[in-house]
């Protein structure tokens, strides 16, 4: 089966299916760029819904990613992983039609076969290291430091930075004024600040499923505990806002990343994301999610707003905020 027909029937409803707002940026990319990504997409989405199906035991999971990644390097003469019920209908649907997903995987340029395999097998491994460090549910698991964290920021969305970088140069003319590893170096920290962002505001829910992204080191020196967290966060504020600085510089990487590239869809893309991630970032600095009764969230109306602004800021590289 071509690639295009692949694109038609899984990098359309089942793709909306289980995206979230990075769906936004995939539906307007180039074709050349939007299969590749599209496709890295699905497949690291299932390697996610492996990884968070509560409902199957730790070892099951693991289990089950280490058979993906082993399907990934043997092509489709591994074998694919058990599948796990997961309660969301679109993951279901997405790991029942797995095997379609590597059948497009083949039919792939071989750099982007190489490409995706790649990307997969740095997010695995971050998946990996998750499941053990929180595997027992008789107490909060912690990373042990900043460089752990810095690490884990990496290996779940740093690497897609520099994952989308590569293909788009690969793949689209005069993409930037940059050259490839100076704009892997600010892609990688684009992804990285944004999950970060994602890790300061999940805080409060993540202590009561009993995982701490705060680098025990530093609560130490603050004197202050992960169970002590949950109740009493206010001495944790400098860790916090040592945080919330980080993911202020890291997204001042991928304002920079937005400015060198060239192609306005391209630009789009990037600036939708980057825009929610500043909004939510400059909430979480007011209140910290840790000392905030809800939990921050950019509303519809606002991401729609967002869009729109984007939409010129692509369009006239004027009106993109310079730094």
């Amino acid at each position: 089966m071509h690639s295009r027909v692949y694109e038609m029937e899984l990098g359309g409803n089942l793709l909306a299916s289980v995206s979230r707002s990075f769906y936004l940026s995939i539906k307007v990319l180039p074709a050349p760029v939007r299969r590749v990504i599209a496709l890295g997409y699905l497949l690291a989405r299932a390697t996610d819904t492996i990884a968070d199906t509560v409902q199957a035991p730790v070892e099951a999971r693991l289990e089950n990613l280490d058979a993906f990644r082993r399907t990934l390097t043997e092509g489709r003469r591994g074998g694919l992983p058990h599948l796990i019920n997961p309660s969301h209908p679109g993951e279901r649907l997405l790991l029942k039609r797995l095997p379609e997903c590597l059948a497009w995987l083949e039919v792939l340029e071989k750099k982007d076969q190489a490409d995706i395999r790649n990307v997969l097998e740095d997010i695995i491994h971050g998946q990996e290291l998750d499941l053990r460090r929180f595997s027992n549910p008789d107490q909060i698991g912690v990373l042990q430091s900043s460089q752990e964290l810095d690490e884990y920021t990496y290996l779940v969305a740093g690497c897609v930075g520099k994952f989308w970088t590569r293909v788009s140069m690969r793949h689209l003319k005069n993409y930037s004024e940059l050259d490839e590893a100076t704009l892997c170096r600010l892609g990688v920290n684009f992804g990285k600040g944004l999950q970060l962002i994602n890790i300061l505001r999940d805080l409060p829910a993540d202590l009561h499923a009993g995982r701490c992204y705060l680098p025990l080191e530093e609560l130490r020196q603050a004197g202050i505990t992960p169970e002590e967290l949950v109740n009493h966060p206010e001495p944790a504020r400098p860790v916090v806002d040592r945080w919330q600085n980080q993911a202020e510089e890291w997204l001042d990487d991928a304002r920079k990343y937005i400015e060198a590239i060239r192609p306005t869809r391209m630009r789009y893309a990037c600036i939708l994301p980057w825009k929610i991630g500043i909004k939510t970032l400059s909430r979480l600095q007011k209140t910290p999610a840790l000392e905030s009764p809800t939990r921050v969230k950019i509303s519809r109306p606002e991401v729609r707003k967002v869009m729109l602004k984007a939409v010129v800021e692509a369009a006239v590289p004027a009106a993109f905020p310079m730094g």
